[in-house]
């Protein structure tokens, strides 16, 4: 398990430094509790103090969450974030609620390995195994639907992921002792609505006005819109309302099964980028031919995916034409699908008479029916690099397609759009040589996000 150093961790919790919340949480041996680095209550005496790196690890040492700074709102751990190896992307996989839907033993399948490797893997990484993580996601989410909406407890069981109201008792009463109940009443809510609306945090500096910029500009019509300040789109079983706020976006959901905010939440911070490290991505741009643009625009953020295959059919239909074009196009798929066709039924889509060229087409069936047989997995469960060499062994897909797929749906900070006319154009305009490339190294992803924005 890696070990965190203790004296920077207690002097980054002195200071109550934001940009360690989230990569790690300081357990009080004397109250039990645990709390985010920020927390404003007086800073416990060093020699009372623990830290570990996830709050699994703190729940599972007998350590309960702090209810003033709210350990359930931290940012992601950007070192999670940005890992494409095993337990990242199981990390990535559980917040998606793949534990919740189909058990580690799913969990383990959908990675390739068996649930022994993935426990050990767990344990030497974090000191707990994939059911416990899973769980203290369960739990904290649970927390916060308790304490920020109306929801009931029966509906607050079922939206965090716990299989039944007996279940989700038993385990807050074992972990937190106190029932959900009992922290229903002792929660400050005021004017608190019914529906499911959440704060989800971000790290500062955030560039919220160039990340909806970009997601308006490429809002497909019939599934999405920036309106007023708020981006909104259909997802299956419901819409979602997402809403800069101070420190925060606020995500409203009508959802027709609650099951299903997990993976609705885990899927709007990744679009949204909200796990990222600013400053480290800032620290390494900054030093570099992007000095000027990284000054300008600080917090720039890389806009992700809310589904993968839905992110690859864009970078598809979107190749050598313009961003309005393609737009025009995805809507036609739209209407004729009633909302965004899954790899299934585009496999079986009618997709003639829509303005699509008959090769363009025959890539986006070749995708889908990859997809839809498990070759290819846009949404977290497999390894990068295996995902790019299958997506290249699609007819159509090329280095320009791949390093788009990467650099929003499989996340990977360092993905670059090879060939993009956009950010050669820039480049030269800028007096960028070519071999720059490889001094933006781990962070093209953000050093294209620049580029693109700047023109």
């Amino acid at each position: 398990m890696e070990t965190l150093d203790f004296d920077a961790c207690y002097r980054a919790v002195s200071a109550r430094d934001a940009r360690f919340d989230g990569r790690f949480y300081t357990a009080v041996k004397t109250t039990r509790i645990y709390c985010r680095p920020i927390c404003p209550a007086r800073t416990p005496s060093s020699r009372n103090v623990r830290f570990y790196r996830h709050a699994a690890s703190a729940e599972a040492a007998g350590f309960r969450p702090c209810k003033r700074c709210r350990p359930e709102l931290s940012p992601g751990d950007p070192g999670w974030d940005v890992r494409g190896d095993l337990v990242g992307r199981a990390l990535r996989l559980i917040d998606d609620g793949a534990a919740d839907e189909r058990g580690v033993a799913g969990l383990a399948a959908r990675l390739h390995i068996t649930e022994r490797h993935l426990h050990r893997l767990f344990v030497a990484e974090l000191g707990v195994g994939p059911l416990a993580v899973a769980r203290t996601k369960r739990l904290l989410l649970a927390k916060q639907l308790l304490t920020e909406t109306a929801l009931p407890v029966t509906d607050v069981a079922f939206a965090a992921g716990f299989g039944s109201v007996r279940q989700f008792n038993a385990a807050m009463q074992a972990t937190y002792g106190f029932t959900p109940s009992e922290m229903r009443a002792t929660a400050h809510r005021p004017g608190v609505p019914a529906a499911l609306r959440l704060r989800l945090n971000w790290r500062e500096p955030y560039d919220v006005e160039g990340l909806f910029a970009f997601l308006s500009a490429r809002a497909i019509p019939g599934l999405e819109s920036v309106d007023g300040g708020s981006y909104v789109r259909v997802i299956p079983g419901g819409t979602i309302t997402l809403t800069p706020g101070r420190g925060h976006v606020v995500l409203e959901a009508s959802l027709d099964d609650t099951r299903q905010l997990a993976r609705v939440v885990a899927r709007c911070r990744r679009l949204l980028d909200l796990d990222a490290d600013p400053a480290a991505i800032s620290e390494a741009l900054g030093s570099t031919s992007l000095a000027p643009l990284v000054a300008a625009r600080p917090g720039l953020r890389v806009p992700g995916a809310f589904d993968g295959f839905e992110l690859a059919v864009r970078a598809i239909v979107g190749q050598q034409i313009s961003v309005a074009g393609a737009r025009t196009l995805l809507g036609r798929i739209v209407a004729r699908a009633g909302r965004f066709p899954t790899a299934e039924e585009m496999a079986e889509m009618d997709l003639s008479a829509l303005g699509l060229t008959t090769r363009r087409v025959a890539t986006l069936r070749d995708l889908a029916g990859r997809v839809a047989s498990g070759e290819i997995d846009l949404d977290g469960g497999q390894d990068p690099a295996d995902a790019v060499a299958a997506l290249l062994r699609v007819p159509g897909i090329g280095p320009w397609t791949t390093g788009y797929i990467s650099l929003r749906a499989l996340r990977d900070p360092d993905a670059w759009p090879s060939g993009d006319l956009v950010l050669v154009k820039r480049m030269d305009a800028l007096g960028i040589p070519q071999d720059h490339l490889e001094r933006w190294r781990p962070w093209r992803a953000y050093a294209a996000l620049h580029l693109w924005s700047s023109s």
